[in-house]
C-alpha cells in the first residue's frame, strides 16, 4: 500500500480504490472527437508473444497504450481476455504487467490478453462532461465498440470476449457487460464494489475521483444520486447480466498467508496492507455479498468465491485470476 492512505479519513479507509498515482490527460474540445477513426497507431513487441501497442480511440481523439499478450501458436483463432487495471488505470507501478505473474500464467494458453495502460480515475466508463484534470473520457465507447473491432481486425480471434478487473475496475467490468450486452462472454471482478448509487458507494468513487483524481465525480455521472449514478449502479442493473458467466471474489479483510513479512519485508508497508488494505477489502466484501444477493433474487448464476482471510492487494488478485482463469476460458473457447 502506498503512503497516501495513511492520510485518508475514516470513511475513506473504505474506499475500494487500489493504488495509483494520476497522468493527468488535457482537455480535448468535444467537438474534436469525431475523427481520425480508431486504428492501430503503432506495435512494438517486447517479447515472444508480447507487445505493446498503441490505438487511437476517436471518442477520445487520443492515443491510447496497450499492454497485449499473445498465444504462443497465433494460427488458430483464439478468444480474447480484456483486463483491466485498478484506479491507476496502469499509468502507476501498480498494474497486472508490473504486480503480477499474467506473462507466464498465460504463455501456453490460447488466449489474446489486452490491458489498457491508461484510464487513471475514470472508473473506465464514458463521462457526461469534460473534467478539467482528466479531459474528455468515453472508456465504454473505446473499450466496448472501439477496441474490440481493432483487436479482431489486427488478430486471428475467435469473436468471443472475456473481460476482469480489480477494485474499482470490478465496477467498472460490471457495468461494461450491462451496456455492451452480447460483448463479453464471462465477467470478472476481484474485490469490487457494484454499489454505487447509495451514499455509501457514491463516497467510495469520490475518494477515487475527486481525492484521488483530482477531478469532478458529477462530470462522470451527473449529479450524486441522480439518474446517472443509478443507471451506473450493477446491482441496480443485475438484470441485465443474466446471460453472462459471473465469476466475483472478495476476502474478509482478515490478515491472509500474503500479509507477513515473507511476502512484504517493508514493515510500513506491510502495516498499511494489514490496516487500510484490510479494511478496504473488508467493505468490498459487503458489497460483494449485496449483489451476490441480487443475482440470486433474480436466480441469476454466479460463482462467488469468499476467501476467510486476505487483503486488499496484488498476490491476492493474482490467485482469483488463477482460479476464474478454468470459468473464464471455457466461456471463450480458450
Amino acid at each position: 500500500m502506498t503512503p497516501w492512505y495513511r492520510r485518508l479519513t475514516t470513511a475513506a479507509v473504505l474506499s475500494v480504490a487500489s493504488a495509483g498515482v494520476l497522468l493527468a490527460s488535457t482537455l480535448v474540445p468535444t467537438d474534436a472527437v469525431a475523427a481520425p477513426s480508431s486504428t492501430v497507431v503503432s506495435s512494438t513487441p517486447t517479447g515472444p508473444q508480447s507487445a505493446d501497442v498503441v490505438v487511437h480511440s476517436a471518442s477520445m481523439n487520443r492515443d491510447i497504450p496497450l499492454s497485449v499478450l499473445m498465444p504462443k501458436d497465433r494460427s488458430k483463432p483464439a478468444g480474447v481476455l480484456y483486463l483491466l487495471n485498478g484506479a491507476g488505470g496502469g499509468e502507476d507501478s501498480a498494474s497486472w504487467q508490473v504486480k503480477t505473474d499474467i506473462a507466464s500464467f498465460f504463455a501456453n494458453k490460447n488466449v489474446y490478453v489486452i490491458t489498457p495502460m491508461q484510464g487513471a480515475f475514470t472508473y473506465y466508463t464514458d463521462w457526461e462532461k469534460p473534467d478539467e484534470k482528466l479531459g474528455v473520457n468515453k472508456w465504454s465507447t473505446f473499450l466496448g465498440k472501439e477496441l474490440p473491432q481493432v483487436v479482431d481486425a489486427t488478430y486471428n480471434t475467435n469473436g468471443k470476449n472475456s473481460i476482469a478487473g480489480i477494485s474499482s475496475s470490478a465496477t467498472s467490468v460490471l457495468n461494461l457487460a450491462i451496456e455492451h450486452r452480447g460483448l463479453y462472454k464471462s465477467v470478472a471482478g476481484y474485490s469490487g464494489c457494484a454499489s454505487t448509487s447509495t451514499d455509501m458507494g457514491i463516497l467510495y468513487i469520490r475518494m477515487v475521483v475527486e481525492s484521488r483524481g483530482g477531478a469532478d465525480p458529477e462530470n462522470m455521472w451527473g449529479p450524486y444520486e441522480g439518474a446517472g449514478w443509478k443507471k451506473h449502479d450493477p446491482i441496480l442493473n443485475a438484470s441485465k447480466l443474466r446471460g453472462v458467466s459471473l465469476y466475483l471474489s472478495a476476502a474478509t479483510g482478515l490478515p491472509g498467508k500474503y500479509d507477513t513479512s515473507a511476502y512484504v519485508p517493508d514493515p510500513s508497508v506491510l502495516a498499511d496492507q494489514i490496516a487500510v488494505g484490510g479494511s478496504i477489502e473488508a467493505a468490498t466484501r459487503v458489497c460483494t455479498e449485496m449483489l451476490a444477493s441480487k443475482l440470486s433474487d433474480l436466480r441469476i448464476p454466479a460463482t462467488v468465491d469468499r476467501p476467510a482471510a486476505g487483503s486488499h492487494s496484488w498476490r491476492y488478485w493474482e490467485d482469483q485470476l488463477h482460479k476464474s482463469w478454468p470459468q473464464l476460458a471455457r466461456s471463450i473457447g480458450a
